[in-house]
């Protein structure tokens, strides 16, 4: 029944306590309303609300000083904050400094009252305040980026695992940093490792190390990145290239806690916490059979999707101001800004590299946009609009164009290799799908020998590819 349940709402702006109040009022709780803290501790001497929703930025005080006045008179009341200016280090000290939830404004009124509706039957846990993490790069007022910092916020007194998802370009380790950074491990070492980039008969000796002799060539004792880590955080970017053995050992580690170095003999501590980011989609190499789906449950205890930065362009233009300003100090030029026209015209591209593309191409024009003040006209021709990247496309050699425009823009490099790889494979797939698998078929239509066919797909399956 929210007949009983009294609510008091703290905010200076008479317009939004109207509006909760009202929205709150018809759900059938009870309401009362503060203009600063002053009022809302006086209160607290008669009378006890079963949640607060507060302001953060009040004329007298930080809304989160409330927080301190309940733990003084050790009273638990569950405390929502809100604020119109979020960002993520605002997200996570309040979250550390014991608030129940957060909403950044413009709000959802249904979310409110289902926020509320959570609060009003769970006591809330009012601890010790901590300082948040240092600062990073993790920008954006959207609504998704949003829900980002509500989380990395959540999971601040946490060292659990977190599987980040999202296409290449969206921030993933900006992300698995900032988690590091608010956390309990935060004095110890960050240490990030891109699986993909390192050989697979490398990758065993690069996590766990190796000692003297144990392979031809190794010639001293090396520490592995599990060992580098130890007391902090271990990023494992792109888990979904980890080959299958690299996996079972991974597997192990997590649920045992201890690993042997290459060629060792003794038994190390896996004294770290493990955070991991792939573009790939999991399931499906999990039933492809290139990945282990044990291990799959163990990585993904939480997951944080980031957003391509086409579904979120509202936060286009605080991004390109934010990078415009940070190329011109790394090299020493003029700060160069963006017309109005300039933001209109980025928010329309489609942005296949993500904010890694925006932050190449603000460096671009950072050096070659011949005016103070950058215009449309300066835009590099190979940007894409949305329209015409969603829809058809006439021939592959036009998809071919815009896929190498897109990843020169990205930073991309051995394109040769990547596009022949992909080209050959996705021709073979074909084939083979056309003829039913049968492979001497396949190969005369493709005007290939049959030794070569196999060959090819040989090596697909050797690099986890088939």
């Amino acid at each position: 029944m929210t007949e009983s349940v009294l609510i008091w709402v703290v905010d200076d702006d008479e317009a939004i306590r109207f509006v909760l109040e009202r929205a709150l009022s018809r759900a059938g709780y009870v309401t009362k309303s503060f203009a600063c803290v002053a009022d809302v501790v006086a209160a607290l001497d008669d009378s006890q609300p079963s949640v607060i929703i507060t302001d953060i930025r009040l004329p007298d005080a930080d809304g989160l000083t409330v927080l301190a006045a309940l733990e003084k008179r050790q009273i638990e009341v569950p405390v929502i904050a809100m604020t119109a200016f979020s960002d993520l280090d605002q997200a996570v000290a309040a979250f550390q400094s014991g608030v129940f939830d957060y909403l950044s404004k413009p709000f959802d009124l249904d979310k409110v009252l289902a926020v509320v509706a959570r609060a009003s039957a769970v006591p809330a846990v009012v601890p010790a305040a901590t300082e948040p993490g240092a600062a990073n790069q993790l920008i954006g007022d959207s609504t998704a980026m949003q829900e980002v910092f509500r989380t990395i916020g959540r999971l601040s007194r946490s060292t659990i695992s977190v599987l980040l998802t999202g296409e290449t370009g969206t921030g993933k380790e900006i992300v698995a940093r900032a988690l590091h950074q608010h956390s309990p491990r935060a004095k110890g070492p960050f240490v990030a490792i891109n699986t993909a980039a390192i050989p697979t008969e490398l990758l065993e000796s690069e996590l766990f190390g190796h000692e003297k002799g144990s392979f031809t060539g190794a010639h001293a004792r090396r520490v592995g990145r599990f060992e580098e880590a130890a007391g902090g955080t271990l990023f494992l970017d792109e888990i979904g290239d980890m080959p299958l053995p690299l996996q079972t050992r991974l597997l192990r580690v997590l649920a045992e806690g201890d690993y042997y170095c290459v060629g060792g003999r003794d038994l190390l501590r896996a004294d770290v916490r493990v955070l991991t980011a792939t573009h790939q989609d999991l399931q499906e190499k999990i039933a492809k059979g290139t990945f282990r789906e044990d291990l799959y449950h163990r990585l993904n205890v939480i997951t944080i999707e980031l957003p391509p930065l086409r579904e979120r362009s509202e936060d286009i233009a605080l991004l390109a101001r934010h990078f415009l300003r940070e190329a011109a100090n790394d090299m020493d030029l003029e700060e160069k800004h963006l017309t109005p026209e300039t933001i209109s015209a980025l928010q329309q591209k489609y942005w296949p590299g993500n904010v890694r593309q925006l932050q190449n191409l603000c460096q671009q024009l950072c050096v070659m946009a011949p005016g103070e003040q950058i215009l449309p006209v300066d835009l590099p021709a190979g940007l894409q609009d949305k329209d015409a990247a969603s829809g058809p496309v006439d021939s592959w050699s036009e998809a071919l164009r815009n896929w190498t425009r897109a990843a020169l823009f990205n930073g991309q490099t051995d394109l040769m290799s990547t596009a022949r790889g992909e080209f050959e494979k996705i021709v073979l797939d074909c084939a083979l799908e056309h003829t039913g698998g049968k492979r001497v078929e396949a190969a005369r239509l493709l005007g290939v020998g049959r030794n070569t066919l196999t060959r090819k797909l040989n090596e697909f399956e050797e690099n986890g590819d088939g």
